[in-house]
Parts: C-alpha cells; sequence; structure tokens
C-alpha cells in the first residue's frame, strides 16, 4: 500500500516535537487520537524513544498507518486501536499522556464533548494531555487565513469549525483538566497543554 502523505504533518512536526521533548519528558505511555496519516506516530516514536506511543483510528485509517509503522519497525510504536471518540470503550486502560493535533475542528462539538470525557477516563492523575490546532480567542479569529479555512471546514460540515479556546478551556476543566500551557506555533495553530488534577 502507498503511505498516506500529509504536507501539514511534514511542516508542524519538528515543532510539535520540540514542544513534547518537553511535556513529555516524564511520560511513558501516549494515546494518540485519531492518528491520521501515521506520520506524526513514525516521527514521534523515532525521537522519543522512551515513550510507548500507541496509535489510534477509525478503522478506514488503519491500513494507512500501518504502512508507516510497517516501514518504520520501531518497537516503541503501537499497532492502530479502533478509537471513536463516542464509544464508551477507547481499548485502553490507563495511560500518563494523551496527544491530539488536528482533530477538535472537524468532530461535531459533542464529540469534541465525548474526546474529553474520554481523556478523563484513561488519563492518569498529573497526566498531560497536549491538543493541537487552530482556536479562536473571544470568539475572534486569529488569522485571515483560519477565518478561510473556517469557512471550508463549515461548508464541507456545518457541525464541525474551529472551537473557541474559552469553551475548550471550560469543557477540559469541567473534566479535571487544567490548562498548563498555550503555546503559539507556525501557521496560526496553537498548542494546549493540560494535566489532570483529579
Amino acid at each position: 500500500m502507498m503511505k498516506p502523505n500529509s504536507p501539514s504533518c511534514l511542516r508542524n512536526q519538528a515543532p510539535i516535537l520540540a514542544q513534547l521533548q518537553t511535556f513529555f519528558a516524564n511520560s511513558h505511555h501516549v494515546l494518540e487520537i485519531a492518528s491520521g496519516t501515521g506520520q506524526h506516530a513514525v516521527y514521534f516514536g523515532q525521537a522519543l524513544p522512551h515513550l510507548t506511543w500507541q496509535t489510534s483510528d477509525l478503522p478506514e485509517h488503519h491500513a494507512g498507518i500501518q504502512a508507516w509503522l510497517d516501514e518504520a519497525r520501531l518497537p516503541n510504536v503501537l499497532p492502530p486501536l479502533v478509537l471513536d471518540v463516542n464509544q464508551p470503550d477507547w481499548g485502553v486502560t490507563q495511560v500518563d499522556a494523551v496527544f491530539n493535533a488536528n482533530a477538535v475542528h472537524i468532530m461535531s462539538w459533542p464529540s469534541v464533548g465525548n474526546l474529553f470525557v474520554g481523556v478523563a477516563r484513561v488519563l492518569a492523575v498529573n497526566g498531560m494531555l497536549c491538543l493541537y490546532g487552530p482556536f479562536n480567542y473571544g470568539g475572534n479569529y486569529t488569522s485571515d487565513s483560519n477565518a478561510e479555512f473556517d469557512g471550508w471546514l463549515k461548508a464541507r460540515d456545518p457541525a464541525s469549525g474551529i472551537r473557541d479556546f474559552e469553551a475548550i478551556c471550560e469543557l477540559a476543566s469541567s473534566h479535571g483538566l487544567v490548562l498548563r500551557e498555550d503555546i503559539a506555533m507556525p501557521s496560526n495553530n496553537r498548542l494546549l497543554v493540560f494535566s489532570k488534577v483529579s
């Protein structure tokens, strides 16, 4: 199978890694929600050998993820789990870190809520959640390109769209997750870092 390739993964993986090297320094088992093409898993798994990196996604993405994993043959990157955030069983008992990139603006808002329900269930106390993507602040876009991207998302699926930073933080807090860092990333993206306090 031809490996799927996302140009945005190639552009953002180095800046994200620079942050994960800090925030996941004391972590051991990471669940990546929505591994997509599998490129992030291979890149981060190779650069962070102290981590066991668990990939996951809907079944239709598994073959592409596995193609990347088969080529890389990294002992610390695990085959993808079937994970639908709207289902109660994620096939994971407990992890001490969770990573997700570019998914909350694709999901419906109820699905974003279910993502946080699931993260709170599987993440150990003091565990870290790193959430990457574009966000609005005070209901406003941070760039013209994000406004255009949001219009494209909503034309494709009215239930999707760039989420408000404040709503994400409120949702996280309601599930025992506290914002630790809000980091500016390239191309008008952010990395939101939460820790589980209860």
